[in-house]
This record gives structure tokens, C-alpha cells and sequence, in this order.
């Protein structure tokens, strides 16, 4: 079985791009930094996860997500590789984003709309104010 699950925060905002063709598909690529669970000194603390998400779920990503969002991501990890420049092999592993949630409240920020908010039971109450639709209907 090939399923990789993360949480963490993007290192940079998404590289949105769409395909060429007569349907166009969003591609978004990101890096999720994920926190290690033992630390060694003098080791770095996180790893760096590439992620490729593809269609409905990368114009989520597009609209709701950015440096520094935590998210929490499904997918499955793909490899490959390709010849650069030099006439190198380069060998890739990236998630294949299926699935992706919000791990927590929007919180302050400089638009206009309000933020969900989190209750006591640490479900987010989503606020009436809000006009347009929410990615997950």
C-alpha cells in the first residue's frame, strides 16, 4: 500500500500553474515542512516534503493556502527522474496530493472577511458572514 499522511506548514506560497490544452487542469506545487518527532542536536528539526496536487484540489490550494498555512495532506508518494542540463539524472519524490484539510483558524489577517473561529470543543464555527462558498461543499 502506497498512503503518505503529513501535517505541517508551507515553507513558500504554492507554484500554481494550469495545463495547455483544450481542458485546462490547476497544478500546484508546494512544500510541506513536517516537524520530526526526535531531535538531535545540530540536525535540522523538520523535513521538507514536495507535494503536486492536481484539479479541484490545487485551486482549493490556489485560493485558501500560503506560506506558512498548516494543513494536513493524504496522498501517495511517486518517484521519477528526469535528464537536466548537464546531462544528469535527477531522481524526484514528491506526495500526490488526494486529500488536504485546514488545521487551524485563518486568524488575523488584512481582508475583509471574517475568519472562522474556534470553539470550546475545538470544532471551528464557521461565521453566517461569509458570502461565498466554502471549498469542501
Amino acid at each position: 500500500m502506497n498512503k503518505w499522511t503529513g501535517i505541517g506548514r508551507l515553507s513558500k506560497d504554492p507554484d500554481i500553474r494550469y495545463s495547455t490544452g483544450e481542458k485546462s487542469t490547476a497544478v500546484a506545487r508546494f512544500t510541506l515542512a513536517t516537524d520530526r518527532k526526535f531531535k538531535k542536536d545540530g540536525e535540522p528539526t523538520a523535513d521538507f516534503i514536495n507535494c503536486i496536487a492536481f484539479g479541484k484540489t490545487a485551486e482549493v490550494i490556489e485560493k485558501w493556502v500560503h506560506k506558512g498555512t498548516k494543513i494536513a495532506v493524504i496522498g501517495h508518494i511517486q518517484t521519477g527522474s528526469y535528464t537536466n542540463k548537464e546531462n544528469q539524472k535527477v531522481y524526484t519524490t514528491d506526495v500526490m496530493i488526494e486529500e488536504v484539510e485546514f488545521c487551524e483558524s485563518k486568524g488575523n489577517n488584512n481582508s475583509n472577511q471574517s475568519a472562522p473561529q474556534e470553539s470550546n470543543d475545538n470544532f471551528m464555527n464557521i461565521p453566517d458572514s461569509i458570502d461565498e462558498k466554502l471549498p469542501f461543499d
